[in-house]
């Protein structure tokens, strides 16, 4: 049951992040470093902490990867090369998820948090849950940026990526 959930939510991350980054592509350089007032300022930032969150997450999942220590990290300044690390993330957190079965997902999975330093343990499945979710949250602070620089923003709906794709 929750590995199908997953494996969607692995397809709609990577579908939604190719139609935000194409769709940011279109700002200039000072668009794209603008503060907007958004939670982590600009465009930059704010794809920066959406990468920074997933390799932290990912790490916890898998105990491998890279990893930054703050939530507002500049992982990549230069706009090209954090989409690629995008691509290659994206394509990391799909196939994690592809080799995981149903035993897996209902584990608990231990860790300390970032920001205010404390151990916690839940279930995998419900983890995983909030970092698509999180991803969901912050792509929409990315969408608020160009619509207030005056740019098409892509839909980024749920119900979209499974009409367009089938897979829900």
């Amino acid at each position: 049951m929750y590995h199908d959930t997953m494996a969607m939510f692995a397809g709609y991350n990577c579908w939604c992040n190719e139609r935000l980054y194409a769709a940011a592509d279109v700002l200039s350089d000072d668009e794209f470093r603008a503060d907007r007032g958004v939670f982590f300022r600009s465009m930059l930032g704010t794809l920066n902490h959406i990468l920074a969150a997933d390799r932290i997450w990912m790490r916890r999942f898998t105990g491998a990867g890279d990893a930054p220590a703050r939530l507002d990290a500049i992982l990549y300044e230069n706009r090209y090369a954090l989409g690629a690390a995008r691509v290659a993330e994206d394509a990391r957190i799909a196939d994690w998820i592809a080799s995981l079965g149903e035993t897996d997902l209902a584990a608990s999975l231990s860790y300390e948090t970032i920001s205010s330093p404390q151990a916690i343990t839940h279930k995998l499945a419900p983890a995983l849950l909030h970092m698509f979710n999180h991803q969901t949250h912050h792509r929409g602070q990315a969408h608020a940026v160009l619509t207030g620089f005056g740019r098409d923003a892509p839909s980024l709906d749920l119900i979209q990526f499974q009409r367009e794709t089938g897979r829900g």
